[in-house]
């Protein structure tokens, strides 16, 4: 199988206009499309980050989210879930839309909303902190929350995604169970969903000041007076997404030398640069799509540019972080994650010794080096931010970490922020690296490999359809046969995380220097090959095509 393509020759430029989406065809068709309920392809599928489709193609229409909005009332009020609901979306087209229907079924059950005023739009961590912030407040009822995004996606795409009362992405077990609800409702013509008129349903929600609430509560996580006080100047591209009003709000509120560079609100996104196969997406991990904040730093204002000592970026949702330092460009979220770990723990005097680091398994072994120096536990576990939820609420995960850009962490006193991914305090905490090492996040990562070793990271796609998908997550040591990668002997080949034994959906296999994974998409038909060496980029290539024949052997024998 061959790896995916190579990348469009528009990456990094922007997008034509005749590119751009049509987003009164795409509301049209929210609302005029009615899905097959007998077709896998149009039925309410909850991934790792809620059920994600778009309208034309009738993955992602009125009746999904009206479906999936009395699953949840049905599932919360089992549960004893009576307190107020806390609602977050960002500025995709689908977006709005999906928040009336949703706010129509949630009214019809009396539920307690609330909303950002006007429609505003609200970052998934921020529903997090509120979430959090009541639950532990002792006022009466249990919060939860939905965030209406598809985080990082195309214009296309539209997301609906459910936060019980631990305020991080619901488990398994919740998500099936509402998703098996909604795809009954959707089978009987949604038979059974109540709902009320829209006017009548928004009269019943109490407005929310989310702003304030989140923004004056991050001197908590964050030190802001070490930033202040620095004068470092920060750059911020919110990606046209539901962080910018946070940002405005915190650099005024703590009187910042914080600017942002871009104000611009599309529903098209057509600002943005294209990603790396030509589409638009609001990745701060991708250089092609940071193009524009990149063109912006690193420079002197004598170049006619703006100068920054450190640049940041958000996705729509404010779950995922870029972070761009003059000498180093834009980190590489492995990079970015190690340095993290390494300041915080070093300068978290609060926290319990014991509190340990958290990775997925898909994440740099950097990350393993750094915590084993910093003579804490590590705690690897599938991919996934839920699982980092129960340690980051009862203190014994100190941060908890993605290799694609998502992070949290607690609270200087060692208590629970969010249990959500929050790309704004990962992007604040990058300035008070800088305000308070005198050094950026890219020199601290150069100071890491000079003492852990200089990996070289890679994910590639390969072609794989269903069948051969579910082989992928059934996959066995013995099936893979090998006893070798890159030339050192395996030392493990794991099917279950060792943080906590859940199953990672495919297989991990280590040597002493190099690593690979390989695990099926829940979205598309192909299989994602993660690697990594710390033999440079020639090894890694080497340690790819070994994976890559590995798994494809093992899949034909099926």
């Amino acid at each position: 199988m061959a790896v995916s393509p190579g990348t469009h020759p528009g990456a990094g430029t922007p997008a034509d206009p005749s590119d751009l989406v049509d987003v009164d065809a795409l509301i049209t068709a929210y609302h005029d499309v009615h899905p097959d309920a007998a077709d896998p392809a149009q039925r309410v599928s909850f991934g790792t980050s809620g059920h994600r489709g778009t309208s034309t193609n009738g993955s992602f229409n009125a009746d999904h989210i009206l479906a999936t909005t009395q699953a949840i009332c049905e599932y919360r009020a089992a549960a004893g879930y009576d307190g107020p609901l806390f609602v977050g979306v960002d500025t995709h087209a689908l977006s709005a839309p999906a928040l009336v229907s949703a706010l129509e079924v949630l009214a019809a059950h009396d539920v307690d909303i609330r909303i950002a005023p006007d429609g505003e739009a609200t970052p998934t961590p921020v529903i997090s902190h509120a979430i959090l912030t009541h639950n532990r407040s002792g006022r009466p009822g249990v919060a939860d929350g939905i965030v209406v995004t598809p985080s990082h996606n195309p214009p296309t795409d539209g997301g609906f995604k459910y936060n019980p009362p631990h305020g991080g992405p619901a488990d398994s077990e919740v998500t099936t169970a509402i998703q098996n609800r909604a795809n009954e409702l959707l089978a009987a013509g949604l038979a059974g969903v109540s709902r009320l008129p829209y006017e009548k349903a928004r009269a019943t929600a109490t407005v929310h000041d989310y702003v304030t609430s989140y923004v004056d509560d991050l001197v908590s996580v964050v030190d802001l007076d070490a930033v202040r006080g620095s004068g470092v100047r920060i750059g911020v591209d919110p990606l046209g997404g539901a962080s910018l009003a946070y940002w405005l709000a915190i650099a005024e509120r703590y009187s910042l030398d914080l600017t942002v560079v871009n104000d611009t609100v599309d529903p098209t996104f057509g600002f943005m640069t294209r990603d790396w196969d030509g589409k638009i997406r609001m990745d701060p991990s991708s250089p092609y799509a940071m193009a524009s904040l990149l063109r912006l730093t690193g420079a002197t204002p004598a170049d006619g540019r703006l100068g920054f000592d450190i640049a940041v970026a958000n996705d729509a949702d404010a779950d995922r972080h870029g972070i761009v330092t003059p000498g180093a460009g834009l980190l590489n979220p492995n990079h970015y994650l190690s340095v993290a770990i390494s300041y915080l723990f070093a300068h978290r005097t609060d926290w319990s010794a014991a509190t340990a680091v958290g990775k997925t398994l898909v994440s740099s072994s950097m990350i393993d080096r750094v915590a084993a120096g910093l003579g804490r536990d590590l705690l690897e576990v599938p991919v996934g931010f839920k699982w980092f939820v129960p340690g980051l609420t009862d203190g014994s995960l100190g941060f908890g970490g993605e290799e694609s850009a998502g992070a949290s962490f607690l609270r200087a006193d060692g208590t629970v922020w969010t249990t959500d991914k929050d790309g704004l305090i990962a992007c604040l905490l990058a300035a008070e690296i800088t305000a308070v090492t005198g050094r950026d996040p890219g020199v601290l990562y150069a100071e890491l490999t000079e003492k852990y070793g200089a990996p070289a990271y890679r994910r590639v796609d390969a072609p794989a359809n269903a069948a051969q998908k579910d082989v992928l997550k059934r996959l066995t040591p013995r099936a893979l046969g090998a006893a070798t990668l890159g030339g050192q002997p395996i030392v493990a080949t794991l099917t279950h995380a060792p943080g906590n034994e859940a199953s990672i959906g495919g297989i991990k296999v280590v040597a002493d220097d190099a690593w690979f994974a390989a695990r099926p998409s829940g979205t598309e038909d192909v299989y994602k090959i993660y690697a990594e060496s710390f033999r440079g980029p020639d090894h890694l290539a080497s340690v790819l095509a070994e994976a890559q024949a590995m798994v494809d052997a093992a899949l034909a024998r099926g």
